[in-house]
């Protein structure tokens, strides 16, 4: 059995443990500093340990021993984890959206006799398997375009949008620089900008460019492809006035004030959607041709818990990626990025089939 250990027991990490606790094939151990947030998740389904997992020497112990090491930690805390999982010779799975992080990650990974895998939610994560698996079916490429949304089934505020995941990563995603490639060269654009309108099945959507959801897909296709981009989709207006809260006033340099009032004024839900639209255009038997993936998820019962879309996919993709390494499919040393697998083993893996 294969001994893995969780570090974070939130929204995320709770969905994480279900679905890796049903299948039997885990010996699960999950901490947090926050006890009263371990007692949600059944003692059935894994080892509860209270621990602060800030602390590095507290965090080099509990992974003393252990086969994988997946952080469904805030972006900030992933670095320190990445180096207790190489001192421990575990692989290490993160969710993280921050470029910064994954950079860092990165330069752990370097000469490594274990895996490194970051990224490895939705956006970034299954939308770059996605991406790159349509990109492969190109003799050239022109554009590669990618869509994202986790967005309430019913909004009724002014923002028309309800906490679904992570606030620090969302703050992370309207604030910070985004990459893109333009003119087959990687470059950065400011989130925010580049806003665009369209429709599905009868719903009009808004997309803008957020920063982070690309993951590493834009250093491996620069070169390669005229133009890259991600943006996150809402609904219509959302946009104008997140830009009033980040530019306006100047919430991107106070984010702890930002959090604080995300957190307080705008609920969560677990009745939400997610949206995945990926386009891709380019040379096929010398014409100009373009192919699309586009899904809806909504928020279901998985395992005897009713879970949120964003929870769903999310925790899917990270455990679909650790099944995949156990079952010899991803590279077993080093960096390795989302695009690297194939999304034919992605949507044939238990956990991956909740996307399909």
């Amino acid at each position: 059995m294969t001994k893995l250990l969780l570090l974070g027991a939130g929204k995320i990490g709770s969905a994480i443990t279900a679905l890796l606790a049903e299948t039997g094939d885990y010996d699960i151990t999950v901490a947090d500093a926050n006890a009263e947030m371990l007692k949600l998740i059944p003692e059935r389904e894994a080892e509860r340990r209270t621990a602060n997992v800030a602390d590095e020497d507290t965090l080099h112990a509990i992974a003393k021993g252990q086969d994988i090491i997946v952080s469904a930690l805030p972006f900030f805390l992933n670095a320190p984890v990445a180096a207790a999982a190489r001192e421990a010779g575990a692989h290490y799975f993160d969710l993280t959206e921050d470029v910064e992080t994954t950079e860092k990650v990165k330069a752990i990974a370097d000469g490594a006799k274990t895996a490194f895998v970051p990224q490895c939610g939705l956006a970034p994560g299954f939308v770059s398997i996605v991406a790159y698996d349509l990109a492969e079916r190109f003799a050239s490429l022109r554009d590669v375009h990618m869509r994202v949304g986790a967005l309430p089934q019913f909004p009724v505020n002014a923002l028309r949008y309800n906490l679904t995941w992570s606030t620090d990563g969302l703050i992370n995603e309207y604030c910070n620089p985004c990459d893109a490639v333009h003119d087959a060269q990687r470059i950065k654009v400011l989130a925010l900008e580049g806003l665009e309108h369209f429709s599905l099945e009868g719903v009009r959507y808004e997309a803008f460019n957020t920063s982070g959801g690309l993951g590493t897909l834009a250093e491996t296709l620069e070169g390669k492809v005229d133009s890259l981009n991600y943006k996150t989709v809402r609904y219509p207006g959302h946009r104008d006035m997140v830009q009033m809260l980040v530019r306006d006033l100047r919430l991107s340099e106070r984010r702890g004030l930002f959090r604080d009032l995300l957190d307080t004024a705008v609920p969560m839900t677990k009745q939400d959607v997610v949206l995945i639209f990926v386009t891709v255009a380019g040379e096929q038997e010398g014409r100009l041709t373009q192919e699309t993936y586009a899904k809806k998820i909504y928020n279901k019962e998985i395992a005897g818990h009713e879970w949120s879309a964003i929870q769903v996919t999310t925790a899917a993709g990270i455990c679909a990626m650790v099944d995949l390494m156990v079952e010899g499919k991803l590279p077993a040393e080093g960096f390795v990025r989302q695009e690297q697998c194939k999304l034919s083993d992605f949507l044939a893996n238990r956990f991956g089939a909740q996307y399909a």
